[in-house]
């Protein structure tokens, strides 16, 4: 357990120390302000000339002491040690991060990535940095906001604040292909790339199906007992998980057997289990 936790602490470590360089090397210097407490410092910074790291534990101080709170002494012990050390890597960093570029596209792609990668490491660390993703969870237990909804309206709000402060609708623009891009890049560091596909499919012949898939694919299928609200009829609805370089010959294999069968195939994300990614034990 404890080499676990030990992993956990190191992987946030690194996680935020990423976000720090990619915020020194890219955003900051740029005025992109991609939403939360890091974007409302970065204003706060050209605005008064406070350090970021310094504006961001002044806010992250008060809304970590509501969330213990409401949340629990549990809940705040990551979050607390997140928010801390990358308020310190976000200050320590800067004198010695190269500016590598002053393109404002350039800056609000990479600047996504690498904070991206950053703060997918520390979510898959079980680690969090506060900002607005704590104040949504304070919002929701008090109000019953959606978080998503409450992360969404601190976010635009900052953007929008920067725009004003900065006089620069561009800079907003860019700060919402920044925040985009981050989003998606911790979606990616969190459940990985997209190998596998999963089909689900409504035959007329399940059992046929179903055998072919056994047999010649030599990939697992479940069965649902599933029911067209249409018709009202009760039908059998098959899930199969593919690699992605098998989708196109299952699906020829589904329609020599049945060329009016329903198909849906959607991507998979971290996929494990007999055939795919080997499930480890903890501390392993």
């Amino acid at each position: 357990m404890k080499k676990i936790v030990w992993r956990d602490y190191l992987g946030i470590t690194i996680g935020v120390i990423i976000t720090a360089i990619g915020m020194n090397m890219f955003l900051i210097p740029n005025k992109i302000a991609a939403g939360g407490v890091s974007g409302l410092a970065t204003v706060l910074y050209y605005l008064l000339g406070w350090p970021v790291g310094v504006i961001m534990l002044a806010f992250n101080i008060p809304l970590f002491i509501i969330g213990i709170r409401i949340m629990g002494a549990r809940y705040g012990i990551n979050t607390l040690f997140g928010a801390g050390v990358l308020a310190v890597a976000i200050d320590a960093t800067a004198p010695f991060t190269p500016v590598l570029t002053s393109d404002l596209l350039l800056s609000s792609l990479y600047g996504g990535v690498v904070c991206g990668i950053g703060m997918g490491l520390v979510f898959r660390s079980k680690g969090n940095t506060a900002g607005t993703a704590l104040a949504a969870v304070i919002l929701n237990k008090l109000l019953g906001i959606r978080i998503g909804q409450a992360m969404m309206a601190a976010d635009f709000f900052v953007i929008i604040f920067a725009g004003v402060a900065f006089r620069s609708a561009e800079l907003a623009l860019y700060a919402l292909i920044a925040m985009y891009v981050t989003g998606q890049i911790i979606d990616l560091v969190q459940e990985g790339p997209s190998s596998s596909k999963a089909f689900f499919v409504m035959s007329n012949q399940p059992a046929k199906v179903a055998d072919a898939i056994l047999i010649e694919l030599d990939r697992g299928v479940t069965l649902f007992q599933a029911k067209g609200c249409y018709t009202g009829e009760s039908r059998e609805m098959l899930l199969c998980v593919v690699s992605t370089s098998e989708v196109t010959q299952l699906k020829e294999l589904i329609y020599e057997i049945d060329s009016k069968a329903f198909v849906i195939v959607t991507s998979a994300h971290e996929v494990l289990g007999e055939g795919f990614t080997e499930v480890k034990r903890l501390g392993s």
